[in-house]
């Protein structure tokens, strides 16, 4: 919202401030002709059904508050609460004894009238409570107030989905906006809070009104400060001399750590508040003798300070209490949950995080996060960006996107690649170098300067891929993912690498997603919880029984996890469990959006590709590619070869079938043909990395993809022999260069491809004539891929940011006419599972999509993360 922007009757004057439940703007009703305020529920929340009602009933529970000293409700205009403009200072101390005594009264009337209704404010703080020019206070803010039921005022039982909610600068003290500090101890701990949260709240602000100070100090971190709160008590010292007893006694019993012993009614308060000062008896006048007692406690602290020196060199440092915090990721993006793969990360030192953000899965991009700072900062070019990983001295953001790996300054600026690799299912960046994992292959390194990929470490026989690699300290180690021909990460294996000898040693078995933390533990994902277990990185070996640490972390597939821990011992993890990676269908789509379900079998699919007759369809589901006949609705499976089996290509007669095999016992894919109806083996053409695309009409050649140095290119090739030997004759290459050029498409006549190319700093597709020359003719506008003719010769279909486009187009003498690109349906079809999840009907009328079951625990965008502090102390508490 913009100055002069009007919300019904309330036109905007200007933003005052924003919070983990809106922003908040100064404007004025033109009915009334007076100031109010307005908040407004972000974008990314408004279009979230439960956080609607979270609002709606946010503006009722202040609608119900009528107090003079509670800012007052006006009414709610199109997802906004318009609300009394309260003019004035945040409480601030210190105050003078009485004006403190003053301003004490009217915020524990205020919270009596709220109590008295079942409302809890939770988030009672200085900057919620605003002191007018007449001195009369006004609590603001009760949007993470909780209507009651009271029958139900006491403390229930711990739930762990009511822990506190902050936003994302309350990770950091000094940024903090007060909201940890006032936190009860039962809040801190994400226990469910009544109205002695409050209690504890109003104790904490009135001693800040009488000292001016915090009361459990301000502490270097977030952490420092919870930990204050849950373990220390206030230093009564600070009090100011002459603060009468009955206020100190009404401090100390609001200030109680135990809920049970804690003031149990803040209308207790008033009646305290109320209350005459006592004089204190007078001190007696009878000298007394000095020395005795001197001595006495001179002993004693010489004493102590040889029990406390003792101690501190015998005993270890106390173990800290971990505290679970959910954080707002800001109010401009959400997290976009990726499948196969990670959706956000954490800096070493912890500062940063790193997200792949989206409000509406159309615009995927990279954002960061210092934690200190209450914005996120969306970086530019990063638009389909998976899997970010940081530089070791946490200046860079490392990703994926579109074959290529490119770095980009954490405080954003150009994106440099790399380099060219596909299908990439992990990395860790360690001082110069890189290590990667692609699927089907073994692990490979690249300089972090750029250059070319090499091989690592090969797959073993008896291996098909090796996943998610981490450089252990001394850089001379790797831990990965090991899996064989199952697609099932659970019956994975953890192992580690020797660099210098090769050696494998398998670490653990049934793990997957491990990460070595400088605790010396070893943290793993199995049956969708991490747990963790003790860890000899000497030995390369676990010691004692693995428990289970964090339940219910989000199992994103392929063997990755969602959850990230930082050097100093933050961790952070999207709640979730295993993800249901097993809800795909397949189904015909048409430009009105109608589905109608050809495969409804639950599973795991990708690039289906029609026949010419479109009577068949051939996918991959699981390690095999599958032939769905249409007409008989019966569903063969094709591919016996050992590995993964991906990429199918129909020959124009639909006898045939090419397709790229990840055999498990070469570091190199293969490209294979096999009879399409299963008659005959397959047969192996090449072993160098060949991934096919597209065959001409005619059958006689083929385009394919192949990774070369630090780009991708298109090659095409004549197929030689006959239809039940088929040969790959000579490469020659389409495109070389350092732009990665791929998915190529021939059209219907054979004269022309199609293919994406990223060499204008974004993914477009774009036309040459085949086998050329001639020029060239970019057809996409702001984002596109995976593009595919229609065969009646009159649209090219493609991928965009905003859904399937289609583009008309004639050819006149040797140019080829594109006309303007219009939507043809807004669904995304390949947006987190891989390129290529549908494919086009002959008529152009109609999609084939793998799609995502939409009312199986189907997983929207996120708002928050799920941070634990003090997660290595948690680590050694429970692995003693």
């Amino acid at each position: 919202m913009t100055p002069a922007s009007t919300i019904g009757p309330y036109r905007v004057v200007c933003k005052l401030g924003e919070g983990g439940m809106g922003a908040v703007y100064r404007a004025t009703d033109t009915r009334l002709n007076r100031d109010v305020a307005i908040k407004v529920l972000p974008a990314a929340f408004a279009a979230d059904p439960a956080r609607m009602q979270r609002f709606e009933r946010e503006a009722q529970v202040l609608a119900s508050l009528n107090h003079p000293n509670i800012a007052a409700i006006y009414g709610v205009e199109q997802g906004a609460i318009v609300m009394e403009l309260v003019d004035g200072d945040d409480l601030r101390g210190p105050l003078p004894i009485d004006t403190a005594t003053a301003y004490a009264r009217q915020i524990v009337a205020a919270l009596e009238a709220a109590h008295e209704k079942g409302i809890v404010h939770r988030d009672l703080k200085p900057a919620n409570i605003k002191v007018s020019r007449d001195g009369t206070i006004k609590l603001l803010d009760f949007g993470l107030a909780k209507a009651t039921d009271d029958s139900n005022s006491s403390i229930a039982a711990p739930n762990p989905t009511i822990s506190p909610t902050l936003s994302m600068a309350m990770t950091q003290a000094g940024m903090i906006l007060g909201t940890a500090a006032y936190m009860s101890p039962e809040q801190a701990r994400g226990k469910s809070v009544d109205r002695r949260a409050d209690i504890w709240a109003f104790g904490v602000v009135f001693f800040e009104m009488l000292t001016g100070e915090q009361t459990f100090g301000t502490g270097e971190t977030v952490t420092d400060v919870i930990a204050a709160v849950v373990t220390r008590e206030p230093d009564w010292s600070k009090l100011p001399p002459g603060t009468p007893p009955h206020l100190r006694r009404l401090l100390e019993r609001c200030l109680r750590k135990d809920v049970k012993t804690r003031l149990q009614a803040i209308g207790e308060a008033r009646i305290a508040l109320d209350e005459p000062a006592t004089i204190p008896p007078a001190v007696s006048a009878r000298p007394q003798r000095p020395w005795p007692w001197i001595t006495g406690v001179l002993a004693a602290a010489l004493a102590g300070v040889g029990v406390g020196f003792w101690s501190h060199a015998s005993r270890p440092e106390p173990l800290r209490p971990a505290l679970r915090l959910n954080v707002e990721i800001g109010t401009t993006a959400t997290l976009a949950l990726l499948r196969g793969a990670n959706s956000f990360a954490l800096s070493p030192d912890g500062t940063r995080l790193a997200m792949v953000v989206d409000s509406n899965l159309s615009n995927r991009k990279l954002a960061v996060r210092i934690l200190q700072q209450d914005q996120t900062t969306i970086l530019d070019g990063t638009e389909n960006a998976v899997m970010p990983f940081f530089s070791p001295d946490g200046e860079w953001i490392a990703f994926n996107v579109d074959g290529k790996i490119k770095k980009v300054p954490v405080n954003g600026g150009t994106p440099q690649a790399i380099c060219s690799v596909e299908g990439v299912r992990g990395a860790s960046w360690a001082g110069d170098a890189i290590v990667l994992s692609r699927a089907g292959g073994g692990l490979q390194r690249v300089s972090a300067e750029g250059g070319t990929p090499a091989d690592l470490v090969k797959l073993a026989p008896d291996e098909r891929t090796q996943r998610w690699p981490q450089y252990l300290p001394d850089h001379q180690l790797v831990l990965f993912t090991s899996a064989g021909v199952s697609t099932d990460y659970e019956v994975a294996n953890v192992v580690a690498v020797s660099l210098n000898t090769g050696e494998h040693k398998v670490v653990l078995r049934g793990a997957h997603a491990a990460r070595y933390l400088p605790s010396g533990h070893l943290v793993f994902v199995r049956g969708g919880s991490l747990h963790a277990v003790r860890f000899d990185i000497n030995r390369l070996s676990v010691s004692g029984s693995a428990v289970p640490i964090l339940q219910g972390v989000r199992d994103s597939g392929a063997g990755i996890a969602d959850y990230a821990i930082s050097d100093t011992g933050i961790a952070a993890f999207v709640p979730g469990g295993q993800s249901d990676m097993g809800t795909d269908f397949i189904a015909w789509l048409d430009q009105s959006g109608k589905r109608q379900e050809i495969h409804s079998t639950r599973g795991r699919y990708l690039y289906p590709r029609l026949s010419p007759d479109n009577r068949r369809l051939a996918f991959t589901g699981g390690p095999d590619i599958w032939i769905k006949d249409l007409e008989r609705d019966t569903l063969t499976r094709l591919t016996f070869t050992p590995g993964v089996n991906i990429h199918p290509v129909w020959t124009p007669d639909g006898k045939g079938i090419f397709y790229r095999n990840l055999a498990s016992q070469s570091a190199l894919p293969h490209l294979c043909w096999i009879p399409a109806d299963g008659s005959g083996p397959a047969q192996v053409l090449t072993d160098d990395n060949t991934s096919p695309r597209s065959l001409t009409p005619d059958g006689k050649h083929l385009a394919f993809v192949r990774a070369e140095g630090d780009s991708v290119n298109i090659f095409t090739a004549a197929i030689e022999g006959g239809p039940s030997r088929p040969r790959l004759g000579k490469p020659q290459p389409f495109s070389r260069g350092k732009a990665a050029e791929a998915e190529p498409r021939f059209s219907p006549d054979g004269k022309w491809i199609a293919y994406d190319s990223d060499d204008s700093g974004k993914t477009e597709i774009f036309v040459r004539p085949y086998p050329g020359p001639g020029g060239r003719w970019q057809i996409s506008s702001g984002g596109g891929r995976c593009s595919a003719w229609d065969q009646k010769g009159s649209r090219l279909f493609y991928e965009s940011p905003q859904g399937i486009m289609a583009v008309p187009y004639t050819i006149k003498n040797d140019a080829f006419l594109p006309g303007k690109p219009a939507l043809w349906n807004p669904i995304h079809p390949s947006e987190g599972g891989g390129r290529y999840r549908w494919d086009l009907a002959k008529d152009g009328n109609r999609i084939v999509v793998i799609d995502h079951a939409r009312n199986e625990n189907v997983e929207k965008p996120k708002s928050q993360i799920t941070f634990v502090l003090n997660f290595f102390d948690e680590l050694k508490r429970k692995l003693k």
